[in-house]
């Protein structure tokens, strides 16, 4: 009498959720690790260094590549990056609110016209940059062309060559490129204020100034908090418009950190003084970070 043969079927041990979990986040580790944090890691010990990017080999030198900056450039580019960070937020966060106002108002054309609007959001920043470059450009700009035809200057300025109108021609590049985002997002906030809070405080007498300061803004202020801190922190480490329109000058007026570093690396080959740069930007913006952090979690609490 035979018997059919059996089979042992062997199942291995099923993963837990926590290890399952941890599998799938391996490979995105791994790239933040090799694309993020290892040159991270490794520009900030380079700052305690003397190395040049065209030299072999490198030296400790403790403290004295950021006592070096500290006591040179260090002030000024604080200064000019806050200028530029203040101004490229609050210009476009200005203009952002004016038209996320109008938009969200039964304006005709209002959906062809939020289009519209986005569109110096969708270029990319170096073409953004290299069209305002034309345009403020001493011989053949169209900023020029038209003042003179309006008659608010009587020849040619070369905007981008002088101290006094650099960082300004700077400034308003970067807001044509910023207002979109900020406008879409204050418009959303504005969209989600309860109709009936205006209704009431028009029965109670309030015009629309009253209207905007008791009810529009108490209603927005969590997202007018997160747009500037966001807008902040982008602008504090902006790079693309300032380069491709001055390059940091005209004599320094208006390089800021991220220029600074770029030029100190690339252009100077000094890799110790340039990862000192980039670790007192580092510190400088991780004060920023940790304020949005305890803004978004006061939020969410709230």
């Amino acid at each position: 009498m035979t018997t059919a043969p059996t089979t042992a079927t062997h199942r291995g041990h099923p993963l837990s959720g926590g290890l399952f979990a941890i599998v799938l986040v391996l490979p995105g580790l791994a790239l933040l690790a090799a694309v993020v944090l290892y040159p991270l890691v490794s520009s900030l010990v380079t700052a305690f260094f003397e190395q040049s990017l065209v030299a072999p080999g490198r030296t400790f030198v403790g403290f004295d590549n950021l006592r070096s900056v500290l006591d040179a450039e260090f002030w000024p580019l604080l200064r000019q990056t806050l200028v530029f960070t203040a101004g490229t937020t609050l210009v476009p966060f200005v203009v952002g609110f004016g038209l996320a106002l109008a938009l969200n108002t039964r304006i005709r054309g209002r959906a062809i016209l939020r289009g519209a609007l986005l569109f110096p959001w969708l270029v990319p920043a170096v073409v953004t940059s290299f069209l305002w470059l034309w345009i403020f450009n001493a011989n053949y700009g169209v900023a020029n062309g038209l003042l003179e035809a309006l008659g608010v200057i009587d020849e040619p300025r070369a905007w981008l060559s002088r101290p006094g109108t650099a960082m300004a021609a700077v400034i308003i590049a970067k807001t044509w490129a910023s207002f979109p985002w900020m406008m879409v997002m204050l418009l959303a906030g504005l969209q989600t204020v309860p109709p009936e809070l205006h209704e009431a405080a028009q029965v109670d007498g309030a015009g629309t100034v009253r209207r905007f300061r008791s009810v529009t803004l108490p209603h927005l202020r969590g997202i007018i908090g997160l747009v500037l801190l966001l807008e902040l922190i982008w602008n504090f480490q902006h790079f693309d418009t300032i380069y491709v329109m001055t390059g940091g000058g005209p004599a320094g007026t208006t390089e800021t950190f991220a220029v600074a570093v770029y030029d100190t690396f690339y252009k100077g080959h000094d890799l110790g003084r340039a990862g000192a740069i980039g670790l007192l930007w580092m510190v400088l913006l991780l004060v920023l970070v940790v304020v949005y952090l305890r803004v978004v979690d006061r939020e969410e609490r709230s």
